[in-house]
């Protein structure tokens, strides 16, 4: 008899709910028992959605000092978090910026029985950076137990980089990238720190601006690649989307036609003749996985421009956590399964979109 699988997502907000919602639709496709989810805090306002969660088959995973105030409020823990980390496959750390490596440091390090845990966007330091399409092929079993999926928009920056610089095994055809990302202000299901205006952000590192840049050449630096890389970042009072202008400079000369066969090609990315988000946004509500894109990214068809044959200029839209969700449940199933990892996520093509 084989030995029980689980994997564990610790949080539950904005990108673990979603996690846990998609992983319990998974269990079938990836040979998974048991779906454990651990939530630090026992508000009443969370109950609903908690309760949802359980309904649908997730255990619910607490503190030991916690476990009365959960069942006081109507939630009843089936395991403690310790036990819950102790008895799962994967663990995919879904909490707030800042606590993935603070989790690594005290809760992670020394369990022996998780094959992999996966932090998500800005947890610079936790693991190798990781974005499914892009790198699997870096990925090595039993070296690699920490990964750091990238952010949403550094997912968008790199499909960029690999679908128009390099083609055709070509690793050397980008002479620089220039990004300006707007993000919208919160998702919507945050209730605090919408912004009122646009709000500008500072360049933070001298050499690639913003995080987003400088994930994105971390994310190539696994494959040996030194990109000049640059972003800057705004920030848009809207609840919608993030959306990105790219400016690519390529050593080779390239035709506005190719480079739109180019992103066709990729299955990765979604073209639309659409040049404001919201109807984008209402297209993944409406035929999306729980109502998110999967795609790393949207091009908007009508910005695409070549300038002198060698610089390629746009505008695109981010999925938000759609394309995290994706590399995150990739790299849960190369933990399991490094050999035939991908059979395990095919069910997930039919929600990757050619055009909106």
């Amino acid at each position: 008899m084989r030995e029980k699988k689980t994997i564990h997502v610790v949080g539950t907000g904005t990108l673990g709910e979603p996690m846990i919602n998609l992983l319990l639709k998974l269990q079938t496709d990836l040979e998974v028992d048991e779906i454990t989810f651990h939530k630090n805090t026992p508000r009443s306002d969370d109950r609903v959605r908690i309760q949802n969660l359980m309904r649908l088959g997730g255990k619910l995973a607490v503190e030991a000092d916690k476990m009365a105030d959960f069942e006081k409020i109507g939630l009843q823990p089936t395991y403690t978090r310790q036990d819950a980390l102790e008895q799962a496959e994967v663990v995919i750390d879904c909490t707030a910026e800042g606590h993935g490596l603070n989790h690594k440091d005290n809760w992670y390090r020394h369990l022996s029985k998780p094959r992999g845990f996966i932090a998500q966007g800005s947890e610079f330091g936790f693991g190798k950076m990781y974005a499914h399409g892009i790198n699997d092929a870096v990925l090595v079993p039993g070296e690699d137990r920490y990964l750091q999926v990238v952010s949403c928009n550094t997912h968008n920056l790199a499909v960029l980089i690999n679908t128009l610089a390099f083609q055709e095994g070509k690793s050397d055809n980008l002479v620089e990238g220039r990004f300006v990302c707007m993000r919208r202000a919160t998702d919507l299901s945050q209730e605090s720190s919408f912004v009122p205006a646009p709000d500008v952000g500072k360049h933070s590192d001298t050499k690639f601006g913003t995080h987003h840049a400088k994930d994105a050449w971390h994310l190539f630096q696994t494959m040996n690649l030194d990109l000049d890389l640059f972003s800057s970042a705004i920030k848009i009072n809207t609840q919608y989307m993030h959306s990105l202008w790219f400016n690519l400079r390529l050593r080779e000369t390239v035709t506005r036609d190719e480079i739109l066969d180019r992103l066709k090609a990729n299955p990765y990315v979604a073209l639309t003749e659409k040049t404001m988000s919201s109807p984008i946004f209402s297209f993944g509500r409406d035929h999306g996985y729980f109502g998110r894109l999967l795609n790393q990214t949207v091009i908007s068809a009508p910005t695409v421009t070549v300038r002198d044959g060698h610089e390629v200029t746009g505008f695109c839209f981010t999925p938000q956590d759609g394309n995290s969700l994706l590399s995150s449940i990739a790299a849960a199933a190369w933990f399991l399964d490094p050999n035939d990892y991908e059979e395990h996520i095919r069910f997930m093509t039919p929600f990757l979109f050619d055009e909106l």
